[in-house]
């Protein structure tokens, strides 16, 4: 068994590493505008969207100007998605005749899409028709994600330009993130999943005849289009309730190989975007290792826990070590498809990124097993993270991490020749703080009140962990869930929706206002006191500074859940 959990994730890391870099170069040169394979193709495509919206992109926005273009255009989308699910059952592309979706849900539902959260307190193929999927679900999926490379590249052209007022386009950024990246990729993906077996189509829905003679309902649909960039664009929002443990979803091996690659490669592929753009290949490559460093830390004990399966179950005389006969471990809430290593592992690729797509039910896996997720979304979203979120996640723990190195030694700290000030680490602790506030204050509220209480269904440390889980998703903008939480009432559809909202642009807004104030600057040239950012010291201080940060936030919150339940199990265990 040690083996094979050696080789899967050798095998896995040496893939999104060798795809990274191609696709980070490809998309350096898509967001600096030069030529591209795609160009001839996609360019008339391009200027008729700019001629039809009345856009000039080479007219450049302040990040004032950016940061409104961006939540101007998320706002009129989320309105039109929630305007799409009340109205659904009047709208065509609806065979099963489904209804309105209920007013607090289709709030929480179009906040979800719109800030790339795609939390789901429903069951797709009973709430949603195919219109709904496709022209609302689907659409968000592409758009929010082109939303969050945007930023990151506005952060990078701050990074990069000399007393500059402007940050770049909204527009052009966008609709180069959509059309030259995330349509091409998906269009790709998409055609291999309907190979695999995964339907596209607008039948309805099955009505089937069991060996025992009991009715079987099987759903349909167009699954393949709203899966390829479910995953690509780090969405994670499934067609269907069961999300990637359906087979239609996720029907081989192979499909679930490439869904872990496709949700992990943008945000992989960032990294030496940045490392192109700033002219430093190597900074990239910082950042990159970085990530992987926390990837593999998370990935190898995930697996290592759930492999060991439950001491409960061992003390009780059930042998749960593999042989044979089986492959032993906790296997509860997992897919025999793929066993203990493939679920573990996309858990950890799904929470280590900000995707949210399950292949197997968190809320089963061990107290210590669960934590691990846990851990990939407090840390911030920022182990290759969400697309683009991710990136200008991790430079802003680059940015902190050189502030504790200048403090150091004295100096002013510079961070790629600008030199960061007060201002710039307000921006940054403004940033890091809204974080955690938008999870702990409310979880403590719902774990006191008798509208959050009421949603819980393991009281004790388990349900706990199932609200702080809850928080910590909607505001990391992942959407995984515990799943044991009954999150579909009034107060968490309300109360999710705006924790969402605040993790996605509040967020968004310092991170902006760090970018025109760093674009402002002039770059100073490398001094014998400067820092150096592109060594295996700094990955040290970066990695160091992330799980610090991290653990100095959550430590209290995760030992009142998983920790607890652990040692409750343990204890049970000896008496």
């Amino acid at each position: 068994m040690l083996t094979n959990t050696f080789v899967q994730l050798v095998l896995f890391t040496a893939l999104f590493t060798a795809i990274s870099v191609p696709l980070g170069l490809y998309m350096a040169r898509v967001f600096e505008g030069k030529p591209t394979i795609l160009d001839p193709l996609l360019k008339p495509v391009e200027g008729a969207i700019y001629r039809m919206c009345g856009v000039y992109p080479v007219t450049e926005q302040t990040w004032v100007e950016y940061s409104i273009s961006m939540l101007l255009f998320s706002a009129v989308g989320m309105v039109l998605l929630y305007g799409l699910e009340r109205l659904q059952q009047f709208l065509p592309l609806n065979p099963e005749h489904l209804g309105a979706v209920a007013p607090d849900l289709a709030f929480n539902t179009a906040a979800s899409f719109t800030t790339n959260t795609n939390w789901q307190a429903y069951a797709g193929e009973t709430t949603m028709s195919y219109l709904t999927q496709m022209a609302g679900l689907a659409y968000h999926n592409f758009v929010s994600a082109a939303v969050g490379i945007a930023v990151a590249i506005a952060l990078i052209r701050g990074l990069v330009r000399q007393s500059a007022q402007t940050i770049g386009n909204f527009w052009f950024d966008i609709v180069r993130a959509t059309l030259w990246v995330l349509l091409p990729i998906s269009i790709v993906l998409s055609l291999i999943l309907i190979w695999q077996g995964v339907p596209q189509n607008f039948k309805p829905y099955v009505h089937a005849k069991t060996v025992e003679g009991a009715e079987q309902v099987i759903a349909q649909g167009p699954v393949a289009s709203q899966e390829a960039i479910k995953e690509l664009g780090t969405n994670g929002g499934g067609f269907f309730n069961a999300n990637s443990s359906h087979p239609y979803e996720n029907p081989t091996p192979l499909t679930n190989l490439l869904e872990m690659l496709a949700i992990i490669s943008i945000g992989a592929g960032l990294t030496h975007t940045f490392g192109q753009m700033v002219g430093n290949r190597r900074q990239g490559w910082v950042l990159f290792i970085t990530m992987t460093l926390l990837f593999l830390i998370g990935a190898a004990a995930a697996v290592w826990i759930e492999q060991r399966g439950n001491p409960e179950l061992a003390a009780l005389g059930i042998n749960t070590q593999a042989n044979a006969s089986q492959s032993g471990g906790n296997m509860e809430g997992k897919e025999v498809r793929f066993g203990i290593v493939g679920s573990a592992l996309f858990a950890t690729v799904t929470t280590a990124t900000s995707c949210g797509a399950v292949n197997s039910m968190h809320d089963s896996f061990t107290p210590l097993g669960g934590l691990i997720p846990l851990l990939n979304m407090q840390i911030g979203e920022i182990i290759f993270g969400g697309v683009g979120s991710g990136l200008y996640g991790m430079l802003v723990m680059a940015i902190l991490s050189v502030f504790i190195a200048g403090l150091m030694v004295g100096r002013t700290p510079e961070y790629l020749g600008k030199k960061i000030e007060g201002r710039e680490m307000k921006l940054v602790m403004l940033f890091i703080l809204i974080f955690p506030a938008v999870i702990l204050l409310p979880a403590g509220v719902a774990v006191v009140t008798r509208p959050g209480l009421a949603g819980i269904t393991n009281p004790g440390p388990h349900g706990f962990t199932q609200v702080l889980y809850a928080f910590t998703s909607a505001a990391a903008n992942n959407g995984s869930a515990f799943a044991g939480l009954n999150a579909n009432t009034p107060f968490y559809n309300v109360v999710l929706a705006f924790v969402m909202l605040a993790g996605r642009f509040m967020m968004k807004i310092p991170l902006l206002a760090l970018a025109g104030s760093l674009a402002g600057k002039k770059t100073v040239p490398p001094s014998a006191g400067t820092f150096p950012t592109d060594g295996a010291l700094f990955v040290v201080l970066l990695t160091g500074v992330i799980l610090i940060v991290a653990g100095l936030t959550f430590f209290p919150a995760d030992a009142l859940g998983p920790l607890i339940e652990h040692v409750a199990m343990l204890h049970h265990q000896l008496y």
